[in-house]
């Protein structure tokens, strides 16, 4: 209702500005909602509510993005649904593999649609060879950017994993991570460092992995968020501890979970999604090592 009121104020003022005036305003509207609820929701410590009432919202924002022709006036709104979008593909859609794919797609989508229409010489790349692109993201400056690209093409790559095609793109993903924390190491809470280390954990050293990499990079994480970063500490014990089989790591880490506060800025609600996700890690490390 509080949105709803806030439209009618923005029409009636449009109506007086004329059309000009009103494609700037409502534009500045639908901005202003797009990041209040992407902030409404990761302060939530209620992951029920949000994946049963997300999608209306999910569907609101995808009416702002459509009332908006011109991509280049949309940046904020696109990135803001491509955040949102992809968590929801990655938490919220269970066994459902189809419409998780789907949701990814569509987060990965909005992503690309943002940079083509901010940084060109980026999505040209993006096609191209792994080298090509890791040199025109080597000299990019836009770390919100490139964070935001890679954490859905990352979403999008991990609902795909059957499709070689996609997952050869990773490389891709790791050299924009790589560049985000070289720009700014304490990017999202050092949310990138934690992609980082997923990705650097996937295989074991024998075949090309990086899993001693990849912890160092889940403890960054962890370090920059003063240790409230949960998520972090529950995919150091899922991808680390278990690829490397170290059962005391594992369990150290997911029952530090579960005895943590999962309030903190901008981190409840992917703390409260850790919490649940240490139990069953728990209860199957007991089959797993």
């Amino acid at each position: 209702m509080k949105f709803r009121s806030r439209r009618l104020d923005v029409l009636v003022i449009a109506s007086l500005l004329g059309l000009g005036g009103c494609a700037s305003v409502v534009q500045k509207a639908s901005d202003r909602f797009a990041n209040n609820l992407g902030a409404a929701v990761l302060a939530s410590d209620d992951p029920a509510t949000v994946r049963d009432g997300l999608p209306s919202y999910l569907l609101l924002l995808d009416s702002l993005i459509q009332g908006e022709p011109d991509d280049r006036k949309d940046v904020s709104t696109l990135l803001a649904a491509a955040k949102l979008d992809g968590a929801y593909a990655g938490n919220f859609t269970g066994d459902d593999k189809v419409r998780a794919q789907k949701m990814s797609k569509k987060a990965f989508d909005y992503a690309r649609r943002a940079t083509c229409a901010k940084d060109p010489a980026l999505c040209a790349r993006m096609d191209k060879d792994v080298e090509g692109f890791a040199s025109v993201v080597k000299s990019d400056t836009d770390a919100d950017l490139m964070y935001a690209l890679a954490a859905s093409w990352a979403g999008y790559l991990q609902s795909h994993s059957d499709d070689w095609g996609a997952v050869a793109d990773l490389p891709k993903v790791d050299a924009l991570l790589t560049r985000v924390v070289a720009l700014d190491p304490n990017h999202e809470q050092g949310q990138a460092w934690m992609y980082l280390g997923v990705i650097n954990s996937l295989r074991p050293e024998s075949v090309g992995g990086k899993p001693e990499f990849g912890r160092s990079c889940f403890e960054k994480a962890i370090a920059i968020s003063g240790g409230r970063n949960l998520y972090a500490k529950t995919l150091e014990a899922e991808f680390y501890a278990r690829l490397v089989f170290n059962q005391e790591l594992h369990d150290r880490l997911l029952n530090e979970v579960l005895g943590a506060d999962p309030v903190a800025p901008g981190l409840t609600l992917t703390n409260t999604l850790a919490q649940e996700r240490a139990k069953k890690l728990l209860a199957s490390g007991k089959d797993y090592f």
